[in-house]
């Protein structure tokens, strides 16, 4: 009797109906227990690997015909390397898994799925130790319990990842918990963004309905029925933002003196808030408790006689390490002064880039990418295209190796 089939592609349960022991995991195919032969004769057993292409519901054609191998360099019966195969060496794919091997062998027309692709590979390999021994073979029958639901945020495979092999890059974003306070125009760009991280759980803050003006400066198309709804902002994004990844719950609130130890469990928190008070609050409190934030804001402003906009966004990161910045840099005045937060324009483009920089900062800070000037606050203005930096040196904290 064949075992229960572990995912639902055709594909891969007809390699797992077939005996293979077949697992799928951050995007990639794994075929266990391959046995082949070893330069000094002897039989061992290595991991064929492929990334996939799609959902495991719709997969499409392999995007190409190349695999990794985890093991030594697979031989000939006589010990001679099965240099058909050899493309380049290997790397790390993901926390705890390494492959040794590149492999690659086209046949005429390519591949045309990923059960010929995987067979195809296996067989060569695993045909060369039947010859040592008629007895081996890669058809355990043995199931391997699927990780994918276990593990990941996603409810669909993180393919851009594995499609460009910086899944153990991209383990450097799994923060525990990350908050977003305040879901304007900014706010919901840097959801949008973080909502493709491995990020296990992103809280929303925000005590405001999602309305008409904010539809034209965040993510998405909302519907004329969800205006009319009048839903809260975090209950809107959350649903959005749901239908792709587990943890992002909202908390329809202000942040505001009372409730500032809601923000004690966080490992990093975007500031997002377009008052002055409410900055100067938080982040004093994000300080003391030297909890790591990114704080954003803009200034945009009408020039009548040209009848065009000017001005600026900023993104400035404090860390336990180094905040002394913070005051210089981020206006936290009084915010009756030139009624400038309620007569501050907000563009869906500035507050996209806006975010960009913000998330920016935070994947440097966790090391995600490189950060040469360890830069903590970024200024970029419309009207002269001019981006500045500073260059202070950050801490030593981190997200995670």
């Amino acid at each position: 009797m064949c075992p229960r089939p572990t995912v639902p592609n055709s594909d891969i349960r007809r390699l797992q109906d077939e005996g293979y022991e077949v697992e799928v995991h951050n995007g990639y195919l794994l075929v266990h227990s391959v046995p082949y032969v070893t330069s000094n004769l002897t039989i061992a057993h290595g991991i064929v690997v492929s990334d996939l292409n799609g959902t495991l519901e719709a997969l499409g054609p392999p995007r190409d015909h190349q695999v990794w191998f985890a093991g030594e360099y697979p031989c000939h019966q006589t010990g001679r390397p099965l240099e058909a195969l050899r493309h380049s060496g290997g790397q790390p794919m993901w926390d705890g898994f390494d492959v040794q091997h590149r492999f690659s062998n086209k046949p005429e027309g390519g591949f045309k799925d990923y059960y010929t692709k995987m067979k195809s590979y296996i067989s060569i390999i695993a045909n060369e130790a039947k010859g040592l021994d008629p007895t081996v073979t890669p058809c355990t029958w043995r199931v391997i319990v699927p990780r994918e639901d276990d593990n990941s945020v996603f409810k669909y495979f993180d393919s851009a990842s594995s499609r460009a092999n910086i899944i153990p890059v991209s383990e450097k974003l799994e923060m525990d918990k990350v908050a977003i306070i305040g879901l304007g125009g900014t706010g919901s760009y840097v959801l949008d963004l973080i909502s493709k991280t491995r990020v296990k759980e992103i809280h929303l803050f925000d005590g405001d309905i999602f309305s008409q003006h904010n539809a034209f400066r965040s993510p998405g198309a909302a519907t004329v029925e969800v205006l009319n709804q009048r839903i809260a902002k975090v209950d809107y994004y959350s649903q959005m933002y749901s239908a792709m990844r587990r943890g992002v719950i909202p908390h329809y609130v202000y942040i505001m003196e009372m409730n500032l130890e809601e923000l004690s469990m966080f490992d990093f928190v975007f500031l997002c808030v377009d008052t002055g008070l409410s900055r100067k609050l938080i982040s004093i409190y994000l300080r003391d408790k030297r909890i790591p934030f990114v704080d954003v804001g803009m200034d945009i402003q009408m020039i009548p006689e040209d009848c065009s906009l000017i001005g600026t966004c900023r993104a400035t990161l404090a860390t336990a390490d180094k905040h002394d910045h913070f005051d210089q840099v981020a206006p936290q005045g009084d915010d009756t002064d030139g009624d400038l937060y309620r007569s501050n324009i907000q563009v869906a483009d500035m507050n996209a880039l806006n975010a960009t920089l913000a998330v920016i900062k935070w994947k440097q800070f966790c090391r995600f990418y490189s950060d040469r000037f360890k830069v903590h606050h970024t200024t970029y203005s419309v009207d002269s295209h001019s981006l500045t930096r500073d260059a202070t040196p950050m801490g030593d904290s981190v997200c995670s190796e």
